[in-house]
């Protein structure tokens, strides 16, 4: 398939939830491509183009901050290595945090490929309001970069950046609950961040905002008397590998909601929302599953079942198919038949049937996807 800008530039990209796999604090991802098209990843915003079915394994991995100092640029999102075994990718689409009158800066963002024989820059085919547009050879590590002296006359001018507040809180500890508040890039995944939090939960809020690098910045709440720590702090582009709570709010235990307020060093008031806290829920990190150990399998199974249909990747329910063939859970005909179906069918065909033979079914199907889907059974509560 000829990549063209006319049919590659305009058009809609269908987009996929990938597989995940956690390990330690590094997270990976996974999908197939079922044919040629565009496809974009809706945890990291990337968008791939390729010119027949392929596999995609990608994860990030950490910038050499020397290396690029050395060339007069600057990390302007994560660095993604990415593998495609078919070679099938032909253009690759990464998501910047630039605002719209930045963009007039011509010459601010490139992409870098970084392989074994060194690094290159690679020229923007198309920059849009949302991504980075480069055609591909081959695949390794890519990612944006900021030109520094470019850069740096934006941070003189104090342009913001497009940013994310993002919230997870602490298990309650004696009689106090910690909530954790980042601000972080808007083009850093949520995955990125959420891996290393341990037990802690993601409390889904509304979180765009528009930040200043190197500014200051102060946290607020209402009510007031929670303290929270640090009293201001810097927003800095962090690209990992390691992610820190920018802020800390120290709550009671029984604190239903509070609202959360963001102000630059000048008192003007950047972001602001009512955080519900009571009972949380993980989201891209946990579903609506209620807390109760004493659920039978199968209503585990009912209540997670919208999140599992709208989630679950392809590559997994066919691997969940196999191991509920092996176990008699299924019969033959059963598989070959939810093999015919679309994903968003095949799944809703694999949770019923199973959901309907019982809690022993149901408890194994809760088992085979803890196995092979660390990540979205954590979000569905499963684990």
């Amino acid at each position: 398939m000829d990549v063209s800008e006319d049919t590659k530039l305009d058009k809609s990209p269908q987009s996929f939830t990938p597989e995940l796999k956690a390990e330690s604090t590094k997270v990976s991802y996974r999908f197939r491509c079922p044919g040629p098209g565009m496809f974009q990843c809706s945890l990291t915003g990337l968008v791939f183009v390729v010119d027949q079915e392929a596999e995609l394994l990608y994860n990030t991995v950490q910038w050499d901050e020397s290396l690029l100092q050395s060339a007069g640029k600057m990390a302007a999102g994560p660095l993604f290595n990415i593998h495609c075994p078919e070679d099938a990718v032909c253009e690759l689409h990464l998501p910047h945090c630039e605002t719209e009158d930045a963009l007039t800066s011509e010459g601010l963002l490139s992409v870098v490929h970084i392989t074994d024989d060194g690094m290159s820059f690679l020229k923007p085919l198309k920059i849009t309001d949302t991504h980075v547009i480069v055609k591909v050879s081959h695949l390794s590590a890519f990612g944006l970069v900021w030109l520094g002296e470019m850069l740096q006359r934006l941070f003189n001018n104090k342009k913001p950046i497009r940013s994310q507040l993002l919230l997870f809180l602490r298990p309650p500890a004696r009689d106090i609950q910690i909530l954790d508040v980042f601000l972080l890039p808007s083009n850093l995944p949520l995955p990125e961040v959420a891996v290393q939090q341990d037990d802690a939960v993601y409390i889904k809020i509304f979180s765009a905002c528009k930040l200043i690098v190197d500014q200051s910045y102060i946290l607020l709440s209402d009510p007031e008397d929670f303290e929270i720590q640090p009293e201001s702090a810097e927003f800095y582009l962090n690209y990992g590998p390691n992610y820190f709570p920018t802020f800390v709010v120290f709550l009671t235990p029984n604190t239903e909601t509070l609202t959360l307020m963001v102000k630059d060093e000048d008192g003007t008031e950047i972001w602001k929302c009512k955080v519900p806290l009571q009972s949380p829920k993980r989201e891209t990190c946990q579903s609506s599953l209620p807390a109760d150990d004493n659920l039978q399998a199968e209503e585990r199974l009912l209540l997670t079942r919208t999140e599992f249909i709208q989630r679950v990747s392809d590559t997994v329910l066919n691997q969940l198919l196999d191991k509920l063939l092996e176990r008699g859970v299924i019969s033959d005909e059963e598989m070959q038949s939810a093999r015919t179906k679309s994903r968003a069918e095949k799944a809703r065909d694999v949770i019923d049937s199973v959901r309907r033979k019982g809690r022993e079914a149901s408890s194994f199907l809760i088992a085979a996807l803890c196995q092979l889907d660390e990540w979205l059974s954590r979000e569905l509560s499963l684990r």
